[in-house]
């Protein structure tokens, strides 16, 4: 087949083309086909090799076959297409007509159409067409080392450079000194941590400017000019192009244009870039497999990522999740340290406190009223003994300061991720980085294929069809959101079914010593454990079948939420994209949360009295146990989000897909050798897609695990515990998941995580308020400080049971309510949990001093816990920038030289001098391009410039 495409007379059907020669590989060292058959791992969907044993040499078996057919012009697209059996005329024509305009783009085009059920086209951009495009995007590209060097030493030759390769004046003040000298002592610490910089070693950064056609000279081309452009930017200029071109003869349809339109309309079954190699031990070394080893495989769990590495591969979008998740997991390390802190404060005080001894010794005899009407007996405080320590680990004292301190840490880890990011911003050359105008997406073409009403484009210049707002999206976004308040309102029907398990089976629970017979002693001993543990038994199961609802329910918010998006209509990716994301956090919040809710806020707070007991439904309500309500919300929020990370993350990311492998290579029919004879687009064709929807999910999964961080951190100081190790886990499973079970992604350019910031922040102001009321109002501490400040004898805890215990006359029982079991003998006063006037005083039973001091006392330290947290976190916003000082100085310092490059270039031009005098593009090892980073230069200097090994030998792959 010719390199470029000339049209051909088709008739009708595609798979009547001239078929074409695929080229085949035989594997490195003189392995022949046989050898390779044998190394072949018979599991694998992709037909990749493997050894199994590490003493075995690796075999290079993977030439991947990169190349169109004369192996000199890269494959940068691959466009796959079958045949469209209900209008293959039409797809034809489309295709065509798109192809011989990717033609006049400057395109060139192979074949692959052997008569199967797929076919392929193969996209080369040559050097002129990426030329042209990045001139047209702007692309920032690094200018000639020499031009900088020469540059630099006129300038800041006594300036000295940091750790993150920014310019620092001689002399820099004593707190950056002291933040230098800090930052070296962590570095220091982290070594153990940090990747094989022999094999991926530190990317240097060199001075870029916007490319420019008439200023070559400024660049560092190559001889092969084929390696200018990195293989990410060689595939988004491609995807650039296929976005904008036209597949329609006649243009009567004005929007009939762009892959994406073509892939929805069934023309184009898939178009991605071409993975690198295999990723199997075994294969040939390449950028894939350098990743899969020192990234994705679980061997380097604990180590950091190669951010640098994966945005040269995917790009910087899912460049900037990792490195996001990255610094949000290392950022869980001191969260981590300190409630492992607090928890085992609690564990110590557990057993010494005042109030957990009076309250577990039988001596004090005190008689608790029935917890349900009739049925349920009397039962003694020291029944709840246990349930009252385990309260205590987690409600003491150090939960305020937990809490406080999780405040701060919300804002910090937000501030220092705006620097951060903007690090990585400048690095990355994405601090000019404007998004471009966005099309139309082709669903909303489709929809409105016969819409009668347009309206020009004030940017583009284009009639589209415009949905009048009043008349057509206002019905639809009122029907749509309200259709989500019926869906939210679905999750607080679950939770109040929740609530009425938790009544019955509390009272079911009640009743065992009335039905076991002790002729049975295992069953006996068995019903005495589980009537002894009764709260703890039905909260724990109440909470399982919470969990289960949690995620039924969240499958049918993702159907119904696209559902919803998709009947708005929107125009381009970004609203749709903000839509679902606002319309799924919102229901999985109130999914996640409802229940949550209810007990840190709601539960035992309106139940009234013994005798006049507040009813729902003809129920009581529910009350908290004698220890407090804080250790059923910390065992509520542990299973909740526990569950979700081992079943979501674990089993549904981890074992599904591998079941599913399993099925397919037990149901495939496919052979070895049909295996080996499958072409790289082939084998990337079965893989899954790399949807536009796969980040959201992992940003919606982190954020939520934020929300419970965060908004719970004093009823669970173990979270950050399991956060952590969730996402020690998750960045494997998602590197994994990227690495060998997705095509490549597009390497799509973002300068942000978008609007998920303001999501975190959001949820960071909610936490103070959240954390605020739970100490206050579901915690003891308020109580117990307002009883060794007021009313305690000696300003401590003794007697404080007592003093949250009032007293009722069993006499003013209903007869209807009276307790039918009476096996603790006639009781004519019982005790409750409450602060109310004893029945010997007037008036009786009304709320007594007591409550209303603590009540003051908790609204109180609502009120102060609130305004100084906020200011805190406000002062601490302000006095950390967003963006750090040294690297603004550096980002102007950089305009600047860049101009002066510039300029001084162009009268050197303007005088006539040769300026491939000024250095080529073969530079010896002392006209390095410049980077600010003197260690980088070093290491760069180690490295052949033929070969781009360093002096180890490792290969180095960008």
């Amino acid at each position: 087949m010719a390199a470029k495409y000339t049209p051909a007379p088709r008739t009708g059907d595609d798979s009547k083309q001239k078929p074409v020669r695929l080229q085949t590989f035989s594997g490195a060292n003189g392995l022949d086909e046989e050898a390779q058959r044998h190394t072949d791992d018979e599991g694998d969907v992709d037909g990749q090799t493997a050894n199994s044993t590490q003493d075995k040499p690796k075999l290079e078996t993977d030439l991947r076959n990169l190349f169109f057919d004369d192996g000199k012009r890269r494959i940068d697209f691959i466009l796959a297409w079958t045949i469209d059996h209900k209008r293959p005329e039409t797809a034809r024509q489309a295709r065509q007509v798109f192809e011989e305009n990717l033609i006049k783009e400057g395109l060139e085009l192979e074949y692959d159409t052997r008569g199967r059920d797929v076919n392929f086209v193969k996209v080369h951009a040559p050097f002129d067409v990426l030329k042209r495009y990045a001139d047209i995007l702007k692309l920032r590209m690094p200018m000639k080392m020499i031009l900088a060097e020469q540059h630099m030493k006129e300038k800041y030759s006594d300036w000295e450079e940091d750790d993150f390769g920014l310019i620092v004046t001689p002399l820099p003040s004593v707190g950056a000194r002291l933040w230098n000298n800090t930052i070296q002592l962590v570095r220091k610490f982290m070594v153990p941590f940090h990747y094989d910089e022999t094999v991926l070693p530190t990317v240097s950064r060199s001075y870029s400017c916007p490319y420019s056609s008439s200023r070559e000279y400024l660049f560092e081309i190559p001889e092969n000019k084929d390696e200018y452009f990195s293989k990410a930017i060689r595939s988004w200029i491609v995807d650039y192009i296929l976005r904008r071109q036209s597949f329609n003869v006649s243009n009567s349809k004005t929007f009939s244009f762009g892959i994406k339109k073509m892939l929805s309309d069934g023309f184009y079954s898939a178009a991605y870039p071409l993975h690198e190699g295999h990723w199997k031990a075994g294969s040939a070394n390449n950028a894939r497999k350098v990743l899969f080893d020192h990234w994705a495989n679980w061997t380097n769990c604990l180590k950091f990522q190669p951010i640098d590495y994966i945005r040269f591969y995917f790009g910087e979008k899912i460049a900037l999740y990792f490195a996001w998740l990255g610094f949000y997991t290392l950022m869980l390390v001191p969260a981590t340290v300190v409630g492992l802190a607090v928890f085992f404060y609690g564990l110590g005080i557990m057993s010494t406190n005042i109030a957990s001894k009076e309250l577990c010794d039988p001596h004090n005899n005190i008689t608790m009223c029935p917890l349900c009407d009739a049925r349920c007996p009397y039962w003694k405080l020291s029944d709840a003994c246990s349930h009252a320590k385990a309260s205590r680990i987690f409600d003491n004292g150090a939960t305020v300061f937990f809490a406080i301190f999780m405040s701060l840490w919300g804002t910090l880890f937000l501030e220092f991720w705006k620097r951060k990011e903007a690090t990585i911003q400048y690095k990355w050359d994405l601090t000019t980085f404007v998004q471009e105008e966005e099309p139309p997406r082709p669903e909303y073409l489709s929809k409105l294929e016969n819409w009668q009403i347009f309206k020009m484009n004030p940017v583009t210049g284009i009639q589209e069809p415009h949905l009048p707002f009043w008349k057509r999206r206002f019905p639809i976004f009122l029907a749509s959101y309200s259709i989500m308040l019926f869906l939210a309102a679905i999750a607080v029907t679950a939770v109040i079914g929740v609530i009425a398990y938790r009544v019955s089976m509390l009272a079911a629970l009640q009743l065992i010593p009335q039905h076991v017979s002790s002729n049975s002693t295992v069953v006996a001993t068995t019903a005495g454990l589980i009537y002894e543990n009764a709260s703890l038994v039905t909260t724990v199961t109440a909470a399982l079948i919470n969990l289960a609802i949690i995620i039924i329910l969240n499958v049918i918010y993702g159907h119904l939420a696209f559902w919803l998006t998709d009947w708005e209509c929107l125009r381009t990716q970004s609203e749709y994209d903000n839509s679902i994301t606002i319309k799924l956090f919102a229901l999985q919040f109130v999914n996640y949360f409802c229940s949550i809710f209810y007990i840190a806020f709601f539960k035992g707070q309106f139940v009234g009295r013994p005798g006049k007991y507040r009813t729902i439904f003809g129920g009581r309500q529910e009350e908290c146990e004698a220890g407090g309500c804080l250790i059923e919300l910390c065992i509520q929020l542990a299973i909740i989000m526990v569950g979700k990370q081992l079943i979501q993350n674990n089993f549904i990311e981890i074992v599904v897909p591998k079941l599913i492998k399993l099925v397919k290579r037990k149901c495939s029919k496919e052979t070895r050798e049909q295996k080996l004879a499958k072409t790289p687009w082939e084998k990337d064709y079965i893989l899954a897609p790399a949807e536009s929807m796969s980040l959201f999910y992992e940003y919606l999964e982190m954020v939520l695990q934020f929300g419970f961080l965060t908004i719970f951190c004093a009823a669970f100081p173990l979270a950050p515990l399991f956060a952590l190790l969730n996402n020690i886990v998750e960045i494997r499973v998602d590197a994994n998941k990227f690495t060998t079970h997705l095509r490549r992604p597009l390497a799509e350019k973002s300068a942000n995580i978008g609007i998920w910031y303001s999501v975190l922040y959001g949820i960071s102001r909610i936490a103070i308020i959240s954390n605020a009321f739970i100490i206050a109002l579901t915690s003891e501490f308020i109580p117990r400080l307002v009883y060794t400040s007021r009313y305690s004898p000696d300003e401590s805890l003794s007697g404080y049971i007592n003093f949250t215990m009032a007293y009722f006359n069993t006499s003013d029982f209903a007869p209807s309510d009276r307790p039918k079991d009476i096996h603790l003998g006639v009781i004519s006063m019982c005790r409750y949990k409450d602060f109310r006037n004893p029945p010997w005083e007037d008036p009786e039973y009304r709320r007594s001093t007591a409550f209303w001091h603590v009540l003051a006392a908790r609204l109180a330290f609502v009120v102060v816990f609130e305004n100084v947290v906020v200011v805190i976190t406000s002062l601490i916003s302000w006095l950390i920038p967003d963006v750090p000082t040294i690297l603004k100085e550096q980002i102007h310092r950089e305009a600047y030289i860049t101009n002066e490059i510039v300029l001084k270039t162009e009268l050197r031009r303007a005088q006539g001098e040769d300026l491939n005098s000024l250095g080529g593009a073969h530079l010896s090892d002392e006209n390095l391009r410049y980077s600010p980073h003197h260690s980088e230069d070093i290491e760069l200097k180690k490295r052949s410039p033929s070969t781009g090994k360093s002096k180890s030998g490792s290969q180095i792959y960008i």
